[in-house]
């Protein structure tokens, strides 16, 4: 099947970034939100990341004009029944994510391939309520979604092989470099990245060193291009506390364990850069 038209359900920080590089692409886009407001915030959202590739040098005013002209958001379900392709990019809720796949399956053609970019779930527990589980993959996008050139592409127990593959040439098809994986919590990139910040909270509580020096450590000794902590602020320690819960529930090794501090900095409110200060300090003024 030739890939024409792709959904995105949601336009929230990954929706936006997903549906504006399958634009960049060539595909015709239809983004489906809940309402006319949470669209248009999305749409400004794909906006501005396109206006700072025009201010970069990276992309001309009228390509910037035809990937916006490619996208079109609608409010029903029953809109995306010409997709051959819909992707998944809503609040990661397990029942939220099972009831609107129940929903789709109505209005879709036989053809279309079913994908979710949940970064933490399982795909086969969504696959199994989506009415079409041969169909079903994980693409698992990174933030920010233009930037980052991986795709995990996530391949089940009874995921058919001919629609892995496509999934694979579809992911080439954006410019980006898929790597297919089993279906488990975490995928490949989680299941190493998670543990490692924990270790990195874990060896700051115990005193092995301050939460600079760690990350200062992790740069200059490893060549990372950020240390732990800066990425713990820059995902959002509730998003890792909420990962982290998951894989501790399937895995239940203490790798894989959130940490006091880590629990206690959520509960305080200090979930990263989105609310201004978490390991760090980002007050504006």
């Amino acid at each position: 099947m030739d890939i024409q038209q792709v959904g995105v359900l949601g336009c929230g920080l990954m929706g936006a970034g997903i549906a504006e590089v399958c634009a960049a692409a060539g595909y015709d886009v239809l983004v489906r939100e809940v309402s006319d407001e949470l669209w248009e915030r999305g749409r400004a959202r794909i906006e501005k990341s396109l206006e700072k590739q025009v201010g970069k040098g990276l992309l001309s005013p009228n390509d910037k004009a035809s990937v916006l002209g490619r996208i079109h958001g609608v409010m029903e379900l029953g809109k995306l029944e010409g997709c051959d392709l819909v992707i998944e990019a809503i609040v990661e809720n397990i029942d939220d994510k099972r009831q609107v796949f129940v929903a789709l399956n109505e209005h879709l053609k036989s053809s279309a391939i079913l994908a979710s970019n949940t970064s933490s779930l399982t795909i086969t527990q969504l696959a199994m309520t989506s009415g079409r589980p041969d169909r079903f993959i994980g693409l698992h996008f990174f933030n920010p979604v233009p930037r980052m050139q991986l795709v995990e592409v996530v391949r089940t127990l009874v995921s058919s092989s001919e629609v892995v593959e496509q999934g694979m040439e579809f992911v080439r098809s954006l410019g980006k470099e898929p790597v297919e994986c089993r279906d488990n919590s975490g995928f490949i990139v989680n299941r190493l990245l998670v543990p490692y910040m924990l270790d990195a909270i874990r060896a700051h509580e115990e005193g092995v060193g301050s939460i600079e020096d760690i990350d200062k450590a992790m740069q200059l000794g490893c060549g990372y291009p950020m240390g732990p902590f800066t990425l713990l602020d820059f995902v959002g320690l509730d998003t890792t506390l909420y990962i982290a819960d998951i894989m501790f529930d399937e895995y239940r090794e203490k790798r894989f364990a959130p940490p006091p501090l880590l629990k206690q900095m959520v509960q305080a409110g200090r979930l990263g850069r989105k609310s201004g200060r978490g390991f760090y300090s980002y007050d504006k003024k």
